[in-house]
């Protein structure tokens, strides 16, 4: 659970979009945050706010600790700079050193928290993103929220974040494309409107429902099937009692990548 904290939020807006405003120098900007830490997030600024803290021979803006372990690292730009996703780059490196997970970027009135991947190389992908320039208080409030002393000890962070990319464009793509989903849909539009389609024309259906940046997130479509031990017991009878032809999983496949292909091509003058 996260504290509300949009009274103690409405005494800083004013300062953080006046520093905008005036295009306050980093050094500055960063003294005004560390202030939000401290009186809107619970921070005790002397043993768990550390700035400029060196981490394996780079520095950091901010570390945040709790219980003597960094939990987040924050990344500052001056107060006029606008935040760039690839703003990130720099602070994941101090990231991947100090094995951290977790990195705040903002210039004070606008704020992203990042959420990062070791596995193959460093991935980061945006947690939220929050402005107190365009976007409502009571929205900012909720979402700096996951940040308070107490969210982040209690790992509403974290709860959040697994809502988040269970609900995101791959994790959809890849249950809709699912045999036992593609089927239920063919077998529902057959008993609706009488027509049973081909399971390819299915997948390019649904596919072309996706917006451009939700088609790059899911990357190129695979049907995913699940091979039970009923399956396995009956593979040496005749193929047509398996649930979705393997060959036509293939033919799906293909036609949309051909789909894809077809898209990128028709992109270029």
């Amino acid at each position: 659970m996260k504290p509300n904290i949009i009274h103690q939020l409405k005494k800083y807006a004013p300062y953080l979009l006046k520093a905008q405003e005036d295009n306050l120098n980093e050094a500055d900007t960063l003294q005004i945050i560390i202030k939000v830490f401290e009186n809107v997030l619970d921070y005790d600024v002397l043993s768990e706010i550390s700035h400029e803290m060196e981490i394996k021979s780079k520095r950091v803006d901010l570390t945040i600790k709790i219980d003597a372990k960094t939990r987040f690292l924050v990344e500052v730009k001056r107060a006029g700079t606008k935040l760039r996703n690839r703003h990130v780059e720099q602070g994941e490196k101090y990231a991947a050193e100090g094995n951290i997970q977790w990195i705040l970027l903002t210039n004070g009135v606008e704020w992203k928290l990042f959420h990062l991947t070791f596995d193959e190389g460093i991935d980061y992908e945006i947690v939220f993103s929050a402005d107190l320039a365009t976007d409502p208080i009571e929205k900012v409030a909720d979402l700096l929220g996951l940040l308070h002393r107490h969210a982040i000890k209690t790992g509403a962070h974290e709860e959040f974040w697994k809502q988040r990319a269970a609900l995101n464009a791959t994790s959809i793509g890849k249950a809709l494309f699912s045999e036992d989903v593609l089927l239920f849909v063919r077998r529902e539009i057959k008993r609706n409107e009488g027509t049973l389609i081909a399971v390819e024309d299915l997948v390019e259906a649904i596919y072309s429902l996706f917006t451009e940046e939700a088609k790059v997130q899911i990357g190129p479509i695979k049907i995913h099937s699940k091979k039970s031990a009923k399956r396995s017991s009956m593979k040496n009878k005749d193929t047509h009692t398996a649930t979705l032809d393997s060959e036509q999983a293939k033919s799906a496949s293909l036609a949309v990548g051909d789909a894809q292909s077809k898209e990128k091509g028709g992109s270029q003058p």
